[in-house]
């Protein structure tokens, strides 16, 4: 445990650090001025009050309020501007009774203060009380940095799940994907099945954050053996809304569901089936054909019943073209109602056939900061391509 006495007065610091020994404190240091403090801390007052690369091993600092050349509340206010200083606790040590002065001290970052002639149990109270309050401080910043590091390695293992980029020669399918948080409730895939077929789904966890990303991790643990085993849309969705009911949680509060959207593309017939479980609509873009066409949701969400019933879809392509699957978090970059906010997302996503990430990225990804995002946001695109 390491005290830090700031005082211009030799005579109060040694009062203070006998008092200190007394009652056991052995790492005691001691400086003349608020400027050699703050050298002893790492800020150099020569530099504009630069940081030089120091870990300052302080654990309390007891500084004077009044001292020529700086006095404590500057120094106190200069140390709050530091990041990994500003933790250390500041006792002011006064002999002003101005209420006023001290508040301001207290305002500029002091955690408490003592009045001279200093009272011993005084002192001793509310060192002891400054040093516990660090104590619990400093352990739950430990706790909180475990858990961000773990967080950023489940979310390395998560997107560890999602598929690569795929290109064949009659067919192409990539991805952009940015979480709202470290952890998210998004989840894309895709399957070469043979013979020019290929699956495809999207889904969207409802919320966001821990308890999704726990939902969806489960969702992506039994999605490959799922489509390979059952491949065609109405199966697979029947049997992910099964295995998702086998995750019922007694008293649970919220009743998690997700939406999604399941296909299978036969490239050899040049056909789609698919099923819209609540999922936004995807989009098909033909030929040189200005309007898409809507993939519509054509069944409830997945997990929000024990059994669903679910209907494909089919249709043919004749042309080459893209489909966009998207989840709801492209949409709401866009204020106003949902026609609104699809003819924007056609606008951007019409045009040539071909991926391109960078225009992709500077539409819907670049920008706001991780922590500004209400939602996940999470491109899909297939580039639907004639064989040679």
């Amino acid at each position: 445990m390491k005290i830090l006495i700031v005082d211009d007065n030799p005579t109060n610091i040694i009062i203070i650090r006998e008092i200190l020994k007394k009652e056991g404190y052995r790492n005691l240091v001691t400086a003349a001025s608020a400027i050699e403090m703050l050298e002893m801390i790492g800020i150099s007052r020569e530099n504009n009050n630069e940081l030089r690369p120091k870990y300052s091993d302080v654990d309390l600092i007891l500084l004077d309020m009044m001292m020529p050349e700086m006095d404590g509340i500057e120094a106190c206010r200069i140390v709050q501007r530091y990041e990994h200083l500003k933790d250390i606790p500041i006792i002011m040590v006064t002999a002003v009774g101005d209420s006023k002065k001290l508040a301001e001290a207290l305002d500029a970052g002091a955690v408490d203060y003592v009045t001279k002639p200093i009272n011993k149990v005084e002192l001793m109270a509310r060192i002891r009380l400054a040093l516990r309050l660090k104590a619990e401080k400093d352990w739950h910043k430990e706790r909180d940095q475990r858990i961000q590091d773990e967080l950023k390695l489940a979310a390395l293992v998560q997107n560890a799940v999602l598929s690569l980029p795929l290109e064949k020669e009659e067919f192409e399918v990539h991805a952009i994907y940015q979480p709202s948080f470290e952890l998210a409730g998004d989840l894309y895939a895709w399957y070469d099945l043979g013979e020019g077929r290929y699956a495809v789904i999207l889904l969207d966890m409802m919320g966001h954050g821990i308890s999704s990303s726990l939902f969806c991790m489960f969702i992506a643990s039994v999605l490959k053996d799922t489509v390979t085993t059952y491949v065609e849309p109405e199966k697979v969705i029947q049997e992910l809304n099964r295995r998702f009911n086998q995750l019922y949680i007694e008293k649970q509060l919220v009743q998690y569901y997700f939406t999604a959207i399941y296909m299978v593309i036969d490239t050899r017939l040049q056909r789609i089936d698919y099923i819209n479980a609540g999922h936004p609509p995807a989009l098909l873009f033909e030929g040189d054909a200005r309007e898409p066409i809507m993939l519509e949701s054509n069944c409830h969400p997945v997990g929000l019943f024990d059994r669903i019933e679910a209907t494909p879809q089919s249709f043919s392509y004749e042309r080459e073209g893209h489909l966009a699957l998207y989840t709801d978090g492209l949409l709401e970059m866009v204020s106003g109602d949902q026609q609104e906010q699809l003819e924007f997302l056609i606008r951007q996503l019409d045009g040539e056939h071909e991926w391109r990430e960078e225009p992709m990225r500077a539409a819907f990804f670049d920008g706001a900061a991780p922590g500004e995002r209400d939602d996940d946001k999470c491109l899909v695109w297939i580039s639907l391509k004639k064989g040679k």
